[in-house]
Parts: structure tokens; C-alpha cells; sequence
């Protein structure tokens, strides 16, 4: 299943390292530091490192055109322009519940945007599952989550992978032309150690799963069997993205939250940002272009 086990590449030390975009014309890694409100860029060439500080926790950042990416933070979703750095609110998200904040999306190959809410203090279930749509509204397309993660795509755009993190439980949807959602299911149950992070799909329709407590990503196949798995070197695994030329280099986020003293001196690569190389290309990273125009 992998051809290289998983390297360091940047030890970060992200509080809560997130969301890891292969951005394929800069051939460069994007990815969030929720907990310490950072967006980072990693040159895979240069080895070139940026940070941008975001005003509020950065849950998801995905491409739009030219310098602009669209980045969701605690209240909205924003516009982010990486040559000055600024931050522009586009859409206002849940202000009547302060308490949650956004936390992992997906741009789909029609280039629209979906993303997940969730309780904050990771009580109560006012977390859901939003589309941004073309007149740039937001509309819930699932709720009743405390942690929303994933989501994610199958290769025919068909359907769609989303997870409920505290109840351990991956779901599937039905995804027709118009790209609603329909026939909920259970795709699968995880056990063991960890939670349900974040997922991607590869080109061949399984489903990498990222395990939150549990040291490792969970790989499933489409009939929501588990197929294999990776370790890594620290306990708290948050999202893998599929880059490089060939999309066959994963890269993935790890977090320090949570971890005492001792477990960060027994784990000291954790909050680093991992990749290792597969034998299975991934699919290739959409530009948003729904909703965020104006």
C-alpha cells in the first residue's frame, strides 16, 4: 500500500495541525494550525516556509484564483490573498451560535465548496454539514454533529464521505447530477484507539482515513472494509492529502492538543507535518469557484 513510510518534513509544532492542500502550480503544501490561528505554506522544491496569522481559528484553506484562497475560519468564510496576507470576510457562518466554529471542508471537482461546523468545547451536537452555493449562500446539507470531519469524494463525484468524529461512525451519501445529497448510510464503524480526523479519497475509490488519538490512517475500501493501515510516529493524526507530480506523495497533519509533557517528550515529531509516498496515485486538488465571485 506504501511504497515509503511516513518522514517528517516540517516539524511545525502545531497545537492542532489541519487541513493539508497539494496546490499543484506552486508545487506546494497548504495547511491550518487551528488552535494557534496560523495557514502555512511548505515549497516542496525550496523548502521554503510561510506563515500567514489568521484572525480567528482556521478550520479549512483551498485555492481560488490566483493568489486567492478561501479559508474558513471561526465565524465565516474568508478570502485570504497569500501577497499581502489580508484576510476579507465573504460570507458570514452560524453567527448565532458563537460557541462553534468551522472545521474541514472539500472543494469537489465542479469546484464547489463543502465544509462541517462544530461545537467548540465538543459538547453538544449544533455542528453541520454546509455547501456554499453559486449565489454565495450557505446551506445546511446535514446537521446534528458535535465534531464534523472529512468530508470527502469518490472519484465519480457519486458520493460523498462524511464522518461524526465523537461517535466513531463514517457516513456515506448518495450524490446526484445537481450534487444534493440523498440516502444516508453508515459506510463504516471504527474501533480501537482514535477518533475519525479528517479522510481523502484515492483514484481507485478508497477511503484514507485519519485517526485522532490513534497514531495512524485507516484505509477502506469502497464496501467500507478496512483494508490497511499506517502507523506514525506520534498519537494524534489529523487529515493526509494526496500531491506531488504523480499525486502518489500523501501529506498529513498532526496535532500536539491535548498530549502532557511526557507524551510530547515520547513523541517529539508530533504537530509536524508527515509525507510518505504511496503506490496508489490520489485525485487531483479542484480550485473553488461557487459562491465566493463578488
Amino acid at each position: 500500500m506504501i511504497i515509503q513510510p511516513p518522514i517528517c518534513v516540517w516539524q511545525v509544532e502545531a497545537e492542532l495541525g489541519e487541513g493539508p492542500v497539494w496546490q499543484a502550480k506552486e508545487r506546494a503544501v497548504y495547511f491550518v494550525d487551528i488552535k494557534h490561528r496560523h495557514v502555512h505554506r511548505l515549497s516542496v522544491d525550496t523548502g521554503k516556509k510561510i506563515t500567514w496569522q489568521a484572525p480567528s481559528e482556521p478550520g479549512f484553506v483551498f485555492p481560488l484564483s490566483g493568489s486567492a484562497f478561501v479559508c474558513g475560519l471561526r465565524d465565516g468564510l474568508y478570502r485570504l490573498d497569500t501577497q499581502d496576507g489580508q484576510f476579507a470576510k465573504v460570507v458570514d457562518v452560524e453567527a448565532e451560535l458563537p460557541g462553534n466554529r468551522l472545521n474541514d471542508g472539500l472543494v469537489d471537482l465542479d469546484g464547489r465548496l463543502w465544509f462541517g461546523s462544530m461545537d467548540d468545547s465538543e459538547e453538544q451536537p449544533t455542528g453541520a454539514l454546509y455547501r456554499l452555493e453559486e449565489n454565495g449562500e450557505v446551506t445546511i446539507r446535514d446537521s446534528g454533529y458535535v465534531i464534523t470531519n472529512g468530508p470527502a469524494m469518490s472519484p465519480d463525484q457519486r458520493t460523498l464521505y462524511h464522518a461524526d468524529t465523537l461517535e466513531k461512525t463514517l457516513y456515506a451519501f448518495d450524490v446526484d447530477e445537481r450534487g444534493d445529497l440523498s440516502c444516508r448510510r453508515v459506510f463504516a464503524t471504527v474501533s480501537g484507539s482514535g477518533y475519525p480526523d479528517g479522510m481523502a479519497v484515492d483514484a481507485d475509490g478508497f477511503v484514507w482515513v485519519a485517526r485522532f488519538g490513534g497514531g495512524r490512517i485507516e484505509r477502506y475500501a469502497p464496501d467500507g472494509t478496512l483494508a490497511g493501515q499506517v502507523s506514525f510516529p506520534c498519537p494524534n493524526i489529523t487529515k493526509l492529502a494526496f500531491g506531488g507530480d504523480d499525486l502518489r506523495t500523501a501529506y498529513v497533519t498532526t496535532a500536539r492538543k491535548g498530549m502532557s509533557p511526557e507524551a510530547l517528550r515520547q513523541a517529539p515529531l508530533a504537530g509536524g507535518l508527515f509525507a510518505f509516498r504511496t503506490e496508489v496515485s490520489g485525485q487531483p486538488q479542484a480550485q473553488c469557484t461557487s459562491g465566493l465571485t463578488r
